[in-house]
């Protein structure tokens, strides 16, 4: 096995092929309502991650009946994951979170994923999905973004918040027994291969279940396109972004369940989006590679203090 492949965790832990339906609520971040900033990050659209999402202003139930009609149908699944994919969704007042991640517990949903911030965990909330998760028998994810571990670039992609963050939030979820999904981006220009090898090893120590990763895309109307045109940035190059990709995945816990290996996006807003090549056929020359390397996802892995376990 090349890595741990979502859909093949998915189809061993529940029995059968499992699909995603995205949900958007009508929730901001932190980092655009004035509380960080009003901006966002320098590579967020005004759509946030929700290109692919119906209205906010639709329910959730109504959200999920489109979108179970649609997918299953189109691909006879009968289990899904519902997945509160926009902007920082614990971000949302706590009495309107609970109503909306509780009707998503439907028929035929067997988990909820949550995308939010590292900054927006809070205990109270856990302390729900927990309770949730108990009485539903329903399994729940954070998916948190990460993006990176350099601090500088943190600051440079105008996040709001530090690796600290994101510490504290993998131990506070970890001890309310909820799944964890970090989000990373390896090809980041402002990083080299050492902080990707880096992430690698943070998130395996703190314990992160999942992972997304992402390639940069640059969107339009955004900083990040501001600065590409002013020359400021400059992406990798693709044989880098394949190079950087298996690194990650060496170093990374083969426990660790990988989501995807690439973003994407609609190309009518973007500058910038992988290399002009389709994920599919970029998977397929990461993949490609690997088995030329002879290499696989934890190849490198060392589990706690590994120079103090041989000695003693």
């Amino acid at each position: 096995m090349l890595y741990n492949k979502f859909s093949q965790f998915l189809k061993d832990k529940y029995g059968s092929k499992v699909y995603k339906l995205p949900l958007n609520l009508p929730v901001t971040c932190p980092n655009r309502d004035g509380s960080l900033g009003w901006a966002g990050c320098i590579f967020c659209g005004e759509e946030g991650a929700g290109f692919e999402n119906l209205s906010c202003e639709i329910s959730v139930a109504d959200q999920l009946e489109q979108n179970v009609r649609y997918i299953g149908k189109n691909y006879g699944s009968e289990k899904f994951i519902a997945y509160f994919q926009n902007y920082s969704n614990t971000y949302l007042p706590y009495e309107l979170f609970v109503k909306n991640i509780s009707e998503a517990c439907r028929e035929g949903i067997v988990a909820i994923y949550i995308s939010t911030r590292p900054d927006c965990i809070a205990d109270r909330y856990m302390e729900f999905l927990a309770g949730l998760k108990e009485e539903k028998g329903i399994d729940i994810v954070m998916e948190l973004g990460l993006q990176t571990v350099n601090y500088h670039t943190l600051k440079l992609l105008n996040r709001g918040h530090t690796l600290a963050e994101f510490i504290d939030a993998a131990i506070r979820i970890r001890k309310y027994r909820l799944g964890i999904c970090a989000h990373y981006i390896t090809d980041l220009p402002m990083d080299n291969v050492d902080d990707v090898i880096e992430g690698a090893k943070i998130i395996s120590a703190l314990g992160v279940s999942q992972v997304k990763c992402h390639s940069l895309f640059i969107l339009k109307n955004t900083e990040l396109e501001r600065m590409y045109s002013r020359g400021e940035i400059q992406p990798i190059t693709i044989d880098e972004f394949i190079d950087r990709t298996i690194r990650f995945l060496e170093h990374l816990d083969p426990d660790i369940v990988v989501q995807r290996l690439i973003g994407r996006a609609p190309a009518e807003r973007t500058v910038f989006c992988n290399w002009n090549t389709s994920w599919w056929k970029l998977q397929d020359m990461i993949e490609a590679k690997m088995v030329e390397q002879n290499t696989c996802q934890g190849r490198l892995y060392k589990a706690g203090n590994s120079l103090m376990n041989k000695i003693h």
